[in-house]
């Protein structure tokens, strides 16, 4: 991927995590997972978050994704302090704001890449009448208009994790939320995958966070955040 195919960041954060603390008490002491995290993330941009297991890294994305609160610390998501709202607000703000891609693709089998697509869709109460469009419209953001009525179990490894993108997409989320997306796949898909992601934030809208053990797929974001005991440094 050309790095200079990414769009420029915009003026203001789309996400801004400031002082951001998760602490867990096990009964003996404290494990600090996370510390004063400070992350602000741009339209138009792919950042990666490095580090090896048990850094926190994971911690954080759910956090991102609204899954899970955190100790202490704020998280503005578009101007929205998402953590003040309430359970069912999240969910509806997580729903038709974040999208979500992760290494084991999670697609639903014995069905179609149609199917696939449209039960998010049902999720979050889009008509049905307005189904077919989004879907179409996501699956050629990853040139797999061709495969929309195609069986789930038939695809290729590459083809699996280019649905799983476009799923991510079909609710046009402001953030895509991607958790070792290229884990399991080739290094041609894995690059495949990451010239996906750079199109989709060319529209200097939306940006992705990337978590991955892979320095090359790293190197090709737009920048590089790493976590160390629970410590997140910019690279």
């Amino acid at each position: 991927m050309n790095k200079s195919a990414l769009s420029s960041p915009g003026n203001g954060a789309l996400i801004r995590v400031t002082d951001l603390c998760k602490t867990y008490d096990n009964g003996v002491d404290l494990i600090h997972v996370l510390r004063n995290i400070n992350l602000k993330v741009y339209p138009g941009e792919i950042v990666a978050i490095m580090g090896p297991s048990g850094s926190g890294k994971s911690t954080l994305l759910f956090i991102l994704g609204i899954f899970l609160h955190p100790t202490s610390g704020s998280y503005f998501l578009g101007g929205q302090d998402v953590l003040n709202l309430d359970r069912n607000a999240q969910a509806e703000f997580r729903r038709n704001r974040v999208g979500f891609v992760f290494q084991s693709c999670d697609l639903l089998e014995n069905s179609t890449v149609y199917e696939n697509l449209e039960f998010p869709l049902i999720y979050a109460g889009v008509d049905r009448r307005e189904r077919p469009d989004r879907i179409a419209v996501a699956l050629e953001r990853v040139n797999l208009g061709h495969r929309i009525h195609h069986s789930s179990n038939r695809l290729s490894g590459g083809e699996r994790q280019r649905v799983a993108v476009a799923r991510a997409l079909v609710n046009e989320p402001q953030v895509i939320l991607a958790d070792e997306p290229t884990g399991q796949l080739d290094r041609s898909h894995g690059h495949s995958v990451l010239d996906h992601f750079a199109e989709i934030v060319s529209d200097g809208k939306t940006a992705i966070i990337v978590v991955t053990h892979d320095p090359e797929i790293a190197g090709e974001c737009t920048r590089i955040s790493s976590i160390r005991d629970g410590v997140l440094y910019e690279q």
